[in-house]
């Protein structure tokens, strides 16, 4: 699937499967702690120009799969909604206490994988077909 957005001086299509989990896997993730983290990531998602293009909050983890512009990384944004979310969850829900008593309701770390249809040999491929076989530097060539 072709799924191109515009910045104001690019074209893009920066697609990824985001994974993040409940400290100790605890499935709290329920009714409404379910309802408010998922308006809490589609609100911070939409704060920094991040579409979510699919979304589930299951028990004990959240899965994204998102279209990020190219000057925000994968890892600043998991900061921002992990971070966010965490603190305002446990400040709307106060018997999340019992189970986190730290001042954290997310597992350290989180899972990402990139999308899309556009293979390492179709890209060397596209390459391949634009150089000229008399000017040759490594990989890298200059026409």
């Amino acid at each position: 699937m072709q799924y191109y957005r515009k910045a104001s001086y690019s074209i893009y299509d920066c697609t990824y499967h985001i994974v993040w989990i409940t400290k100790y896997r605890y499935p709290v993730l329920i009714g409404d702690i379910g309802v408010r983290v998922r308006d809490l990531v589609k609100e911070k998602c939409s704060e920094y120009g991040v579409e979510i293009i699919r979304g589930r909050v299951v028990r004990n983890h959240v899965h994204i799969y998102v279209s990020i512009p190219p000057y925000l990384s994968v890892s600043k944004l998991v900061q921002y909604i992990k971070g966010k979310t965490s603190r305002k969850i446990r400040q709307e829900f106060p018997e999340l206490r019992k189970r986190y008593w730290g001042k954290h309701l997310w597992a350290v770390g989180y899972f990402v994988r990139t999308t899309g249809n556009v293979t390492d040999k179709m890209i060397k491929d596209y390459i391949d077909k634009h150089e000229k076989k008399d000017d040759h530097y490594g990989d890298f060539q200059v026409e």
